[in-house]
């Protein structure tokens, strides 16, 4: 569970199934990609209804994902390598929805920077299964992801840099003042957005 999770003894009975995504199949993850929690077996049905294809990753969530940015100076900021699989069919899927003018959209950070490393500079993805440390910061150039499905994350965080840097610092800034303002629910069981990419 994450830190900010006040659990002193432990997950509960009910964190067993509801701090896990429909999604999970492999062992790995020292915490959930906490965007798929919004899917149910419902949603994923009325997807498929209106036609939205869907290709699965596999995702290793590192206890990194945590960690604040203690510098003043990011640069200097390293990111915890987390494991990903990108897999020769769910490659090919990808780059036939980018050929054909389709868009992408990623569901969470993690899922962002496992398809973002996966690219090479031509934006075509390439099947993957390793680490990555990429870490994205406002300037960076997306090659393959459109849209972004991610929660509201913590301040001074890599997760939120993330954010800026795919749509747009001041927007952000904006969209969590809204957040803040309205009694949006932040963090692993909290509210959910879904970003455009900044031009």
């Amino acid at each position: 569970m994450p830190p900010y999770i006040d659990r002193p003894v432990g997950p509960t009975v009910e964190d067993q199934t509801d701090y896990q995504t429909i999604f999970a199949s492999n062992r790995g993850a020292v915490a959930a990609p906490t965007a798929g929690l919004h899917f149910t077996p419902d949603l994923l049905a009325e997807l498929d209804r209106v036609g939205i294809e869907r290709a699965q990753v596999t995702l290793h969530v590192g206890a990194g994902t945590f960690l604040p940015v203690r510098s003043d100076d990011v640069s200097t900021h390293r990111m915890h390598p987390e494991r990903g699989v990108i897999s020769a069919e769910t490659a090919a899927r990808i780059n036939q929805t980018k050929a054909r003018g389709g868009r992408v959209i990623a569901v969470g950070s993690t899922s962002l920077r496992l398809l973002e490393a996966a690219a090479p500079c031509d934006g075509t993805i390439a099947p993957f299964s390793g680490d990555t440390t990429l870490f994205i910061l406002p300037g960076h150039q997306f090659r393959v992801v459109d849209l972004l499905m991610t929660n509201f994350h913590l301040p001074k965080s890599t997760l939120f840099m993330l954010v800026c840097a795919f749509a747009g610092t001041t927007r952000m800034r904006a969209a969590y003042e809204h957040a803040i303002q309205s009694g949006y629910r932040f963090y692993s069981y909290g509210d959910s957005s879904l970003l455009e990419r900044a031009s």
